[in-house]
């Protein structure tokens, strides 16, 4: 077990949060500087403060640019880079969910920078950690599930070559990071769900990651205890439970952010990249049987389970399957429309570098393929 926590991101959760972002734009900038507001829709425009940012900043100068796709491509990036280059914004407001968060912490790194082509940036990619960020960024979560707020990764994905890619780089955390729940107010029941497992997966992997540690453990408890025990008010459409999905998913990203995931997001990749299967529910689907797998090499698994609100992973599977349901989502691979003949293939897709060798029992790909089988 790793011995230390980093985490440099400022954080503010809770109704009414983002009334600091006026006073953060001040402290990350200075008069004259470019601003790049990069959202998800422009309903995120309609919010007072949005709304309020050229009155507010009269000596600032403020672009706004529009990112709704989901799972960002190297493409994208690409152009989206492009079209921004030439106002090289020295900070960056994202505002969205995981997928414009990656976006706006990628676009940090390649400012600056002689970017002309997709291989341009698959080879920034690779240097990973050895880019120094040319802007600052703000995390404002529209969604609550990813933690991108709170983490110094981007994933990027590429069809083209038909890989995941993650830029990982320890300069490029948030200045700071605003979960106000007013974001999420309009989300859809589906992808609200869909997000509050992924951060339930997101801080039960880190309670069982090769390199967890002390304190990732004790926040990735408190986030699953806050998300699983609302769960029901949030399927039931009950607002009051946006608050703590918002700061659950912050909470599960300040404990992954020092550990990454395991086997759960592994193994999802392909799922999502191949069959359009949102991410969070991907990984969901998957937390029941790799917990039955990793379940006697974690050092004290009770108090994840109880965190959970289950006393075995039977109890917990039946538990997820229900709440994607009352979503209106599939809680089977064969319902997204995987056929059987590509479980095989799918599990030979599932072992991915930084994510399968930090779970603690070795992946094969005879063990992936049990566990889509057993989610088919």
């Amino acid at each position: 077990m790793n011995l230390t926590f980093y985490n440099p991101v400022r954080t503010i959760t809770g109704a009414g949060s983002l009334r600091h972002l006026d006073a953060l734009i001040r402290s990350l900038s200075t008069a004259g500087d470019h601003i790049l507001v990069l959202a998800w829709d422009p309903c995120v425009y309609d919010n007072d403060v949005f709304a309020s940012l050229e009155k507010n900043h009269p000596d600032r100068i403020f672009r706004r640019r529009i990112f709704s796709a989901s799972n960002p491509t190297v493409n994208q990036l690409l152009r989206i880079y492009k079209e921004t280059r030439d106002f090289a914004p020295s900070l960056i407001l994202a505002a969205g969910g995981g997928s414009v968060m990656d976006i706006g912490k990628s676009l940090c790194c390649l400012y600056g920078r002689n970017i002309e082509n997709a291989n341009d940036i698959r080879n920034l990619i690779a240097e990973g950690g050895d880019v120094r960020p040319a802007s600052a960024w703000i995390g404002i979560p529209t969604t609550s599930g990813t933690g991108s707020e709170v983490t110094c990764w981007a994933t990027i994905w590429d069809p083209e070559q038909g890989k995941k890619r993650s830029l990982e780089n320890h300069r490029n955390f948030a200045a700071a990071a605003i979960a106000d729940p007013v974001m999420t107010k309009d989300l859809p029941l589906p992808l609200s769900v869909s997000t509050a497992l992924d951060a339930v997966s997101h801080a039960a992997e880190s309670y069982w990651a090769k390199s967890s540690n002390p304190v990732s453990q004790a926040l990735a408890l408190y986030a699953i205890r806050t998300i699983m025990q609302n769960m029901d008010d949030l399927t039931a459409g009950k607002g009051s439970a946006r608050e703590a999905m918002a700061r659950g998913s912050m909470i599960a990203g300040l404990a992954f952010s020092n550990t990454k995931t395991t086997a759960c997001h592994s193994i999802s990749y392909p799922l999502t990249l191949r069959y359009g299967i949102p991410h969070g529910t991907a990984v969901s689907m998957l937390l029941a049987p790799v917990l039955a797998l990793n379940k006697d090499s974690i050092k004290d698994p009770a108090p994840l389970l109880q965190a959970l609100g289950v006393r075995s992973t039977d109890q917990l599977g039946d538990k997820i399957r229900s709440y994607l349901t009352r979503s209106g989502q599939a809680a089977s691979l064969s319902g997204w429309g995987v056929p059987a003949a590509d479980l095989p293939l799918l599990a030979g897709q599932g072992i991915t570098k930084g994510r399968a060798d930090n779970n603690p029992v070795p992946l094969t790909q005879e063990i992936i393929e049990t566990i889509l089988r057993s989610v088919f």
